[in-house]
């Protein structure tokens, strides 16, 4: 019984994936609408950071959001294993039924 997965390698559950994402998002996007508050009060060649920062903010903000932070060759799911096998059995099986 040589499993190389442990029960630390599963990925993150979705609703605390989700929630870390929305919060993430949300500091982003919390952000961008100071930059764009900024843009009424700051003069000035100052005035380009905080437009820099409210047209490029939307696009980072995305992408973090999204990011994912699954490990390679981690489980993907807690049954992945038991499935996988299982299809490959019934192929080996089908295979071989067919070579005959």
């Amino acid at each position: 019984m040589n499993n190389p997965e442990s029960i630390t390698s599963l990925p993150e559950r979705p609703d605390d994936e989700r929630r870390r994402r929305v919060i993430h998002y949300s500091i982003a996007m919390g952000i961008r609408i100071i930059c764009v508050l900024l843009c009424v009060f700051v003069r000035g060649w100052w005035l380009v950071l905080p437009i820099l920062g409210a047209v490029v903010l939307p696009y980072v903000a995305v992408v973090l959001a999204n990011a994912s932070t699954r490990r390679p060759g981690s489980v993907a799911a807690p049954g992945q294993y038991a499935l996988n096998s299982a299809s490959l059995s019934s192929r080996s099986t089908g295979a071989d039924e067919a070579a005959r």
